[in-house]
């Protein structure tokens, strides 16, 4: 009997900084979301408008961290200097007959911090620290298969492998 429901689940992450662990550190990772910026096209003897590629619009990430930790606040405070943020999570696929596959996921940022505020002290409660980062690449592989790289300061966007911008970077003499 072939299964019509496949179902996806990815519910727990670790994150890494700079190659090291933070297991157990973030409460929670805000990906940064891929916005295509659209530029709008109208003519004369065109019946309608019509929206084109025209780049990416600026990625950020966001880390909620459990605490304060030394090595994550001495990378937060310099704004001149990228950190290089990896989380790997394990995607689970369920059908009919259960867990059928569990296969890696990998997403890898290179970012600088935007933002660290010092978090919020209250009575019998943890610190909690929120912080915001510039994401200048990001790429994202499933179960060793390249999903997309995007390199916005080396002009780099590359969907499933294949480089969407080689074309375009051959015509501007990069």
């Amino acid at each position: 009997m072939v299964n019509k429901i496949a179902i996806n689940r990815v519910t727990n992450a670790n994150i890494y900084l700079d190659g090291n662990s933070l297991l157990g550190r973030a409460e929670e990772l805000e990906l940064p979301q891929i916005k295509h910026k659209m530029a709008e096209h109208k003519a004369l003897g065109m019946v309608g408008t019509a929206e084109f590629f025209s780049g990416i619009e600026k990625m950020e990430a966001k880390v909620k961290w459990a605490s304060f930790y030394q090595e994550v606040m001495r990378e937060a405070v310099n704004p001149f200097k990228t950190v290089r943020l990896q989380a790997r999570a394990s995607l689970e696929t369920y059908t009919g007959q259960g867990r059928t596959a569990e296969v890696p996921v990998v997403m890898m940022l290179t970012a600088a911090f935007k933002e660290f505020p010092l978090g919020t002290f209250k009575q019998h409660e943890p610190a909690v620290v929120d912080t915001v980062l510039s994401v200048y690449y990001a790429s994202m592989q499933i179960d060793g298969n390249e999903i997309f790289e995007i390199d916005v300061l080396e002009n780099i966007y590359k969907v499933a492998g294949e480089d969407v911008l080689a074309t375009y970077r051959l015509n501007i003499g990069a």
